[in-house]
C-alpha cells in the first residue's frame, strides 16, 4: 500500500493522505536534525503532522518544476492537511484534472452516501484505463512522444549517481517535486537503473528505528544491489527512445504497467523521462 486516507475519530471525517513516502521523509527529519529518532515509535501521526518543523521542510511541498508558477512558487493542494477527494459518480476528466490542478499522486474515491473510500485512483490507473479502452481501436498516436512533447528532455532531466548517499537522492527527489530519478553512470553517463522515492529496500534491511536512519547513508550502489530482481514493479526500470511512438508506448504500458519510461540515445545516454501523469497530461 503507497497511501492511506487519514480519519480523524474526533471530527468523524477524512482529513488527509498519509504516504509510503511521507514516513520515508520523515526519517530524513530525524537524521537532518539529528533527533533522537527511538522517540518516533512514541509520537502519533497527528502529533507528527502538527510538527511545523517537519511540515515546512521535509513534508513541504514542491510540485514538479512544470508546475511551479512564474514566481518560483509550489502550486497545488498539501494533502497532509486538506483531503481532496472525487466522488464515485464524478467523470474520468474531472479525476484527471484534480490530479494534474493539484500536482497530486493518489486521489481517494469516495462513496458519499457512508463517506467510505473505495480506491485511491493514480496516474497508473488511468493510464491502464485509456490503454484498454483505446488502444486497440484506431491508430490515432503514430506520432512519436518526443515529438508530441510528452515528458521532460536534456537540461530539465534530474540524474543520480551510483556514488550518492540515500539521503542525498532523497532530497534531491524532494526538492525537485519528483517519485523517481534515473541513476547513471557518473564517466560514461549510461543508465544503471532507476530509484523510486517509495523504494522501502533501505527499511526492510534495518532492525530498529536507529538502524533505518542510519541506512539513509548507504549509497544506491549498495541499495540497487539489494532490490529484488525476482518480483516487477512498476518502479522497475523500462526504458524507450525519442523515436517511440505513442502507439508504442501504449502497447508497452499494456505488457508492463510501468510509472515511468527513460529514454535512452544510442549509446543508453538519459535523455528524457516520460512518466505516467505525462501521458495522460497529454490528452487533457
Amino acid at each position: 500500500m503507497q497511501a492511506a486516507p487519514l480519519w480523524d475519530p474526533k471530527r468523524c471525517q477524512f482529513v488527509g493522505i498519509l504516504t509510503v513516502t511521507d514516513f520515508i521523509d520523515v526519517l530524513r527529519y530525524y537524521r537532518e536534525t539529528g533527533s533522537d529518532v527511538l522517540t518516533l515509535a512514541s509520537r502519533s501521526i497527528a502529533d507528527i503532522l502538527a510538527d511545523e518543523g517537519i511540515l515546512s521542510t521535509v513534508l513541504k511541498k514542491n510540485p514538479p518544476r512544470r508546475y511551479a508558477s512564474a514566481n518560483g512558487e509550489g502550486t497545488g493542494e498539501d494533502q497532509h492537511s486538506s483531503f481532496l477527494s472525487v466522488d464515485a459518480d464524478a467523470n474520468l476528466d474531472t479525476a484527471c484534472h484534480l490530479l494534474s490542478d493539484q500536482t497530486i499522486d493518489f486521489l481517494p474515491v469516495m462513496l458519499p452516501s457512508d463517506m467510505r473510500v473505495l480506491a485511491n485512483i493514480t496516474y497508473t490507473c488511468i493510464l491502464e484505463h485509456l490503454v484498454s479502452n483505446f488502444r486497440e481501436q484506431r491508430r490515432l498516436f503514430d506520432d512519436t512522444i518526443y515529438d508530441l512533447g510528452i515528458g521532460t528532455y536534456g537540461e530539465d532531466v534530474v540524474v543520480a549517481y551510483p556514488h550518492q548517499t540515500l539521503h542525498e537522492v532523497l532530497h534531491t527527489l524532494h526538492l525537485h517535486g519528483l517519485s523517481a530519478v534515473p541513476v547513471i553512470d557518473e564517466n560514461t553517463k549510461k543508465i544503471r537503473g532507476v530509484y523510486s522515492r517509495s523504494d522501502i529496500t533501505f527499511l526492510t534491511k534495518a532492525s530498529d528505528a536507529e538502524d533505518a536512519v542510519s541506512n539513509l547513508n548507504l549509497t544506491l550502489e549498495v541499495l540497487m544491489a539489494q532490490q529484488r530482481t525476482d518480483v516487477t514493479t512498476p518502479d522497475a526500470l523500462h526504458t524507450c527512445s525519442t523515436r517511440h511512438t505513442l502507439q508504442y508506448v501504449f502497447e508497452y504500458f499494456a505488457q508492463w504497467k510501468f510509472n515511468r519510461l527513460i529514454c535512452v540515445d544510442e549509446e543508453e545516454r538519459v535523455v528524457g523521462v516520460v512518466s505516467a501523469g505525462d501521458l495522460v497530461a497529454y490528452f487533457l
